[in-house]
């Protein structure tokens, strides 16, 4: 873009619905006395908060208010939670506004309002707000949604003024308007720590401060009414102040180069077409246009290209993707034709017919051709794509599509199948829009497995498997009702244990011996017939997840970690990438001995996690010194590599590269000693995957997480072993690069899922994740490439010293 033109988007012309997040609370809010008379004495609740917001146009409400989930830990208070209203952007008018208030629960005598504020969503030029907004809250009233609203958001200027400011300009830094000087950035953000924290000292902590995320657009949005009319004269003052002149031809297309692809194109020329061949520079470019990425936006020049030539294509099944981006959908007669063709062409790859089913194809019989090549897929292979198999139900015209019948179909055979499509729709029943769509699916699946009955089973037995589904559920249920009575036990966490043990072992409780076995909901196949109370505990953390010990009707032992108050749908995410992986490296014969533990999200705030035995390096380095004195206990040998077995220090190389090159490529952030973990037989493996896509809490995170005691553990940078290490990375990385069209698809599918890092800007992560792929090297350069990042990240200082600022941080909580 040149730096005379100016692009933006017109309010009216935007389809998509309103979004926003409810971030944080700033400030202390006050404790409600739970005594309707505030008698002495009585105790003072923890507050637990929520934020309702309501969305009014020109003073009226147009839809429903939304809530937040609960929260009650921490300072500032985090919700982190995205909300998606039913109304448009295209509906608004220049008065509306969001208004959010915050109601405290904590009382047992009624709701209590926090405080309450409006925010407009134009400014004063009519443009739309986008990104964070600081909104302060008018204490003790709700949020007054009228035009001249009592109880507007906007902070005064002289009360954070210079916060503000910085605030600006670190966000400048982050979207890289900012020239980056790694030694100077860094004392430039410790001045302004100190600095936010005098201000804030000198402000006073007297109000309380909603911070709120609204989606952001990749140009300015522009307020323009649906149906404005154009030809009125923009009124141009007599002075010489700057007129901002709109005009409604941006982003139209053009009518003369419109016919003239229309002639080009002529479907007269279907005979002729058939005979052609492209020459040698024509090959050339098809071949390039072959090798672009899902993410790539084709030039009318590619287009017209591809069409030309589509006969001569149609025995490369790589390009029917292509070809079908470029087809002219609405025209009746060239997609009449495109549609026989695709019937004519060679037969794709599962893998690849799982972009036909994101968003950019709408054609009913281009997606139901991509479920008849899903239909060659084996279950395993299946299971691997089955979560973004359900996101993509949003993208369907009807509530009962093709794809939702074959999900059920295929799932009633295979009891993995059914238990995960049963939790994955089941959880997107709270989407505010789509929630519909996936209760039709629910319907559907619940009516299928209910009527299966396969040959030589007794009558009942679908709804049989249907009621152990049901059980699953009962169970969760039960989990949350534990974790929120155990959460609000006062005292120490082993009072807190105490409790959990009572109420799991109690006369009355039903965990302890199920009725009847109930499918294990990570692992469908395992039968749990109760709950070990004595072998149950807790984490120690904020949301104090559960530990539960699982009795098997096979004698065995099940070890599961329970959230509530987290989403686990990124973890979820991150742990179905790592298992894809795996699976592409060993049918590539490269077994790094990864572990994708089972996560599993029971609903947008809980979930389940498999326990593996383990411990933090964080731990293992305080308590042993070295990895390799930690190693030695387990086993030893004399003879064998720095005195543990060869198989032993095998495993740690190869754990090490598997997780490098997977969290190099994911973006994962926030990598510290204690999210890494290590079991007694060498295998190590990443937890908490809070940031993905190259978002990260720390300054100058390094490009993979490998600290020197990693290295240490190999013998040095020197040794052979470490050379080793290099060697699986870079095979690693060359293999994964190949399947990188496969990971791009399931990412651009969970667009629309509502998982944080991806939500609040999908295109931008999907393209970050894109850039680590390096699709522009051949696999000599890539392996260069890789081996230098490796070098950038054992070098790095700057995280040393931020793991050393975290490791004692850890020793006085």
């Amino acid at each position: 873009m040149s730096g005379n033109e100016y692009r933006f988007f017109l309010s009216c012309d935007i389809n998509s619905p309103v979004a926003y997040r409810v971030d944080r609370l700033e400030g202390n809010p006050p404790k409600i006395s739970s005594s309707a008379d505030g008698e002495i004495g009585l105790e003072i609740p923890t507050p637990e908060l929520y934020v309702e917001c309501a969305l009014y146009i020109d003073g009226a409400l147009f839809e429903l208010p939304s809530r937040t989930r609960l929260e009650s830990q921490g300072k500032p208070i985090y919700w982190n939670e995205y909300s998606t209203l039913t109304a448009k952007y295209r509906d608004l008018t220049a008065h509306a506004q969001l208004a959010f208030t915050v109601w405290d629960v904590s009382s047992s005598k009624q709701d209590v309002v926090v405080g309450g504020a409006t925010l407009r969503l134009f400014n004063s030029k009519k443009q739309l707000k986008t990104g964070q907004q600081k909104l302060r809250l008018c204490l003790g009233r709700e949020a007054d949604g009228s035009v001249d609203s009592t109880t507007p958001g906007k902070v005064p200027k002289q009360e954070c003024g210079e916060i503000e400011r910085l605030e600006k300009l670190e966000n400048k830094y982050e979207r890289g308007q900012i020239q980056r000087i790694d030694w100077l950035d860094e004392l430039t953000f410790k001045a302004i720590r100190e600095i936010k924290e005098r201000e804030r000292q000198r402000i006073g902590m007297s109000h309380l401060h909603l911070i709120v995320y609204l989606w952001p657009f990749e140009h300015p949005v522009c307020f323009q009414e649906l149906g404005a009319n154009y030809n009125l004269p923009s009124p141009i003052s007599s002075s010489n102040e700057l007129v901002h002149v709109w005009d409604p031809e941006v982003g139209r297309t053009n009518p003369c180069e419109n016919k003239q692809l229309k002639l080009a194109r002529s479907l007269t020329r279907g005979v002729i077409d058939r005979e052609l061949k492209p020459s040698s520079d024509e090959r050339k470019k098809i071949s390039n246009i072959l090798k672009y990425p899902p993410t790539h936006t084709l030039s009318g020049d590619e287009r017209q290209l591809l069409w030309k030539f589509r006969y001569y294509l149609v025995s490369d099944k790589r390009a029917l993707m292509k070809f079908l981006r470029c087809v002219e959908w609405s025209d009746a007669q060239e997609a009449k034709q495109a549609l026989d063709l695709m019937r004519q062409w060679a037969p794709i790859d599962t893998a690849d017919a799982l972009e036909l089913l994101s968003p950019v194809f709408d054609n009913e019989e281009v997606r139901a051709y991509a479920v008849d090549v899903l239909e060659r897929a084996e279950d395993e292979e299946l299971q691997c794509y089955l979560l973004q198999l359900v996101q993509a139900l949003r993208f369907e015209r009807s509530d009962k599509s093709y794809l939702a019948h074959f999900l059920v179909r295929r799932s009633v055979h295979n009891i993995d199948l059914a238990s995960f499509l049963h939790w994955y729709v089941m959880v997107e029943l709270q989407d505010p829009i789509y929630a519909k769509r996936f209760f039709s699916t629910f319907e559907i699946l619940e009516d299928r497995i209910s009527k299966y009955r396969p040959e030589g089973r007794e009558y009942d037995y679908g709804v049989k498997l249907w009621e152990s589904l049901v059980c699953q559920t009962k169970l969760t249920a039960q989990l949350c009702r534990i974790t929120k009575d155990v959460k609000n036990v006062r005292g120490s966490t082993q009072k807190k244990i105490e409790k959990l043990r009572q109420l799991l072992g109690g006369l009355l409780s039903e965990l302890t011996y199920f009725d009847k076995p109930i499918r294990l909901p990570l692992e469908p196949k395992v039968l749990l017939t109760g709950i070990i109370p004595s072998e149950s505990s807790l984490f120690k953390s904020a949301l104090h997840p559960l530990r539960l010990t699982f009795q098997t009707a096979d004698g065995g032992k099940w070890k599961v970690m329970f959230k509530k108050g987290d989403d686990l749908r990124q973890d979820q995410l991150v742990i179905q990438m790592v298992s894809l992986m795996d699976r592409l490296l060993k049918l590539e014969n490269l077994d790094l001995h990864l572990t994708p533990y089972r996560v599993l999200a029971t609903g947008q705030d809980e979930g389940m996690l498999e326990f593996v035995p383990s411990s933090s390096l964080a731990h293992i380095l305080l308590e042993y010194r070295s990895i390799i004195n930690y190693l030695q206990q387990y086993h030893t040998d004399e003879n064998g590599p720095f005195g543990i077995t060869a198989t032993c220090l095998e495993t740690f190389i190869k754990s090490c590269a598997g997780y490098c090159v997977i969290t190099y490529i994911l973006g994962v952030g926030d990598r510290h000693l204690d999210n890494l973990l290590l079991t007694d037989d060498g295998r190590l493996f990443h937890v908490d995957f809070g940031y993905i896509l190259g978002k990260d809490p720390k300054h100058f995170p390094p490009p993979m997480k490998l600290c020197k005691e990693m290295v240490e553990a190999m013998g040095g940078a020197e040794s052979q072993y470490y050379g080793k290490f290099k060697s699986y990375c870079c095979e690693a990385y060359n293999i994964l690069r190949k399947s990188s069209n496969l990971i791009l698809n399931l990412f651009h599918l969970m667009a629309g899922a509502g998982i944080p890092d991806i939500a609040s800007d999908p295109e931008r992560g999907i393209l970050k994740l894109q850039e680590k792929f390096r699709l522009d090297l051949d696999d000599e350069a890539s392996i260069q490439f890789f081996q230098s990042l490796i070098n950038d990240s054992v070098s790095a200082l700057f995280p040393q010293m931020v793991e050393t600022i975290h490791r004692w941080a850890q020793y006085w909580r």
